[in-house]
């Protein structure tokens, strides 16, 4: 999963960025000329250490996140035409995560005036709209010219496409995201390849001050009201950040004293993982326990083909348990003898926490 991280000038993108990657990323004023920051999170999940006491793996591989810290500004963009490396990355990113200034701090002025998260939010959803927009337009215009000379065979095609892109083009000249356009499933296959930017999923995260800690859920409550098509996270980043460089324990002895409570890298993981429909399967191979992601609804062989595209070609079948059950026996002997060890053939839909073992011949 890659999630790019956008946001205004001074909105604290690179401290979130350090806070959720225990990164050391400098933070700067923004400048044009910076390289985006790209780091991974490992994926907190309570059930890798249980599973780890019952196959006492010599390695054990929590699922990954990756996060790019996108040093552009956005704002302005769409009317330019962002291009090259800026926009390739958050076209090819599963999801944004929008940074929202809260914080009050003279020494940091925010480029608008004023702290305003309302205002951030709907000035920034604008340029992605306009962006997508753009690229409407440049296809219609393309589609146009083809038409003229196109064979019957490549009309109807053509057609189909042009009518898809014009009814997008009055949703977003309405401000309505392509996200809430209600898109049919055919749809919106149709329009992946040209990654729109408002038809991926978004994750506020509203930047507070310490002084604010103690209003968090009320702040976050307030802005998800306003944006209900967003999910919402209210966290202190530059707290966040100097606890992700402290030890796990230090950390979270620190929290109890603050009366804290989730980090900041599990609660938007979470969000990130609902928003974009994902689930977790383990492995053990090779004294390795490992996570992946998939998403939900995934066929067993397609789960196979994430580990290697060879298992997914010569899929036989699964050897599955679910968490809870093998949890429950205590290990997989004693899940055998319970019967809860079960064989899956090539139609069955991999679910959240299964434990599998993928048989294939190539």
């Amino acid at each position: 999963m890659k999630v790019a991280i956008i946001g205004l000038p001074n909105s604290g993108k690179t401290t979130i960025f350090n806070a959720l990657t225990k990164g050391k990323a400098e933070v700067a004023l923004y400048s044009p000329t910076l390289t985006p920051n790209i780091g991974v999170a490992k994926v907190p999940d309570p059930r890798l250490s249980a599973l780890a006491s019952i196959f006492h793996p010599k390695k054990t591989v929590p699922a990954e996140v990756n996060y790019i810290d996108i040093a552009g500004s956005i704002k302005g963009f769409g009317k330019e035409g962002a291009g090259g490396e800026f926009l390739n990355y958050l076209t090819t990113a599963d999801a944004l995560l929008q940074v929202v200034r809260a914080f009050a701090d003279d020494k940091v002025p925010h480029p608008e005036g004023s702290i305003e998260p309302k205002r951030d939010i709907a000035s920034l959803d604008l340029e992605l709209a306009i962006s997508d927009l753009a690229i409407v337009e440049r296809r219609l215009e393309k589609l146009g010219t083809s038409l003229k000379g196109a064979k019957a065979g490549e009309r109807e095609s053509y057609l189909k496409e042009q009518l898809l892109l014009q009814k997008i083009k009055a949703g977003l000249e309405k401000d309505i995201p392509i996200r809430l356009q209600g898109l049919a499933a055919e749809e919106l296959k149709t329009l992946s390849n040209y990654q729109f930017l408002t038809a991926k999923p978004m994750l506020i995260v509203l930047n507070i001050g310490e002084e604010q800690i103690p209003q968090a859920a009320q702040i976050e409550t307030e802005i998800r009201s306003l944006y209900p098509q967003f999910a919402v996270v209210a966290l202190c980043g530059k707290l966040e950040a100097e606890l992700a460089q402290l030890s796990e324990a230090e950390a979270n002895e620190f929290r109890e004293a603050m009366g804290l409570g989730k980090p900041a890298l599990d609660r938007v993981i979470e969000l990130s993982y609902a928003l974009l429909g994902l689930i977790s399967f383990f492995t053990t191979v090779s004294s390795e326990l490992k996570a992946w992601t998939v998403p939900s609804g995934t066929p067993a062989p397609k789960a196979a083909g994430k580990i290697h595209s060879d298992m997914e070609r010569g899929f036989i079948r699964a050897e599955v348990i679910s968490y809870p059950d093998l949890e429950s026996a205590g290990n997989i002997a004693e899940a055998r003898k319970r019967g809860l060890l079960r064989t899956e053939g090539k139609n069955y839909v991999i679910q959240d926490g299964d434990v599998v073992t993928f048989l294939f011949n190539v």
